[in-house]
């Protein structure tokens, strides 16, 4: 496995040198939208501590996310009326990860609606300031 590069985008975000449209931050993550959704209202939690992946993660710091990723799950449902909730999260590039550090998706699902590719399309800024915003009001 490779070391732990500094400079990819998510470390970026984290370290405010590039923006990203936050949902929330706490010590231990920062949630925001994903510039490339799935699907409507799809957002990314990173975990602030640096690691690659799950594969090189601290077990004590997955344990202090994990929770961060239910609340923001449990919202998304709330917040896009969604049918399901899609978690993502890819190990290395064999298995479909295009940025080194851990991060999860949680993309709102509809029945019928087919998700877009991952990394496909740029979202509109704005609709992602919309849906943060009501992601926001439905978290607990």
């Amino acid at each position: 496995m490779t070391d732990y590069d500094q400079d990819n985008i998510f470390a970026k975000i984290l370290a405010g040198e590039i923006p990203g449209v936050k949902i929330f931050e706490n010590e231990n993550a920062l949630a925001i939208m994903d510039a490339f959704p799935q699907s409507k209202g799809h957002a990314l939690l990173i975990p602030k501590a640096p690691s690659r992946n799950l594969l090189d993660a601290d077990p004590e710091q997955l344990a202090r996310v994990i929770g961060d990723v239910q609340k923001l799950a449990i919202a998304s449902k709330a917040a896009f009326n969604a049918d399901g909730v899609r978690l993502a999260q890819f190990n290395e590039a064999a298995a479909g990860q295009t940025v080194f550090h851990l991060h999860f998706h949680i993309i709102p699902a509809f029945e019928g609606v087919q998700m877009t590719p991952h990394a496909s399309t740029m979202a509109d800024m704005e609709e992602l300031q919309a849906h943060a915003a009501l992601l926001r009001a439905h978290l607990t």
